[in-house]
């Protein structure tokens, strides 16, 4: 995939690693609120005027892309007016959950040029934004799935020099996609083990939650309304 025109390989890794290091943090099973009995994401015969996420190392891009656009639109909307009560921590929360997931999108953006999915629309109806736990509960859902999809992506890069260079990039934004999940967690219970719970963490290994495309698509497809063609996405 080629990368944008004003930045070589080695620069965008540079500014990446740059930006990371800004962004420090300070603020199982997928259960959804919504169901979605037709989903425009996993129509095994999709409408010809779907979205498609492009194949190789574009369509994986694109798969995290969908997932940025998804996160950043969702804390837009919950840090543009906080549920009744918030304290001061959560409102700096949401405000840095925001501002690090509109990095994200914006800097995928940028990678893919393009080629890049169009600004996808979502319904977060089922969301009630004036309700903390719906807030933090469906915070906590996105960025776990966030994570176990970009766990899950890694091995779907090309074996080449720019699938190497990709995957060093998703590295580093599913371990801001962690901490995230982490402050989460930890501000719903106050179990000081919260943030690292069995239905993410493998007790055994302690290695944490992996999901392939089809099964984090179908998660997310409940809020997802525009029409996409996700078929170009590896499986291997």
């Amino acid at each position: 995939m080629p990368l944008p025109e004003t930045q070589s390989p080695d620069l965008k890794l540079t500014n990446r690693r740059e930006f990371l290091a800004r962004s420090a943090m300070a603020g199982g099973v997928i259960v959804f609120a919504a169901a979605c009995s037709d989903s425009r994401i996993l129509d095994p015969d999709p409408d010809p005027e779907a979205v498609s996420f492009g194949t190789g190392n574009v369509a994986v891009l694109n798969y995290a892309y969908l997932l940025e656009q998804l996160e950043a639109a969702f804390y837009i909307m919950a840090a543009s007016n906080f549920y009744d009560g918030i304290s001061t921590a959560e409102q700096n929360l949401l405000r840095d959950l925001r501002d690090h997931e509109v990095a994200h999108r914006d800097f995928l953006a940028t990678a893919l040029g393009g080629a890049a999915l169009p600004t996808i629309e979502f319904d977060f109806s089922a969301v009630d934004f004036g309700s903390r736990t719906s807030v933090l509960t469906t915070a906590r859902t996105f960025e776990d799935l966030g994570v176990s999809a970009y766990n899950g992506a890694g091995r779907l890069f090309t074996t080449d020099t720019e699938g190497a260079a990709l995957l060093t990039i998703a590295g580093k934004i599913v371990s801001v996609e962690a901490r995230h999940a982490a402050a989460v967690r930890s501000a719903i219970s106050s179990d000081p083990q919260a943030f690292a719970g069995s239905d993410v963490v493998d007790t055994t290994h302690a290695l944490d939650v992996l999901r392939r495309p089809p099964e984090v698509l179908a998660a997310a497809a409940p809020f997802v309304v525009t029409a996409l063609d996700p078929s170009g996405i590896p499986t291997a």
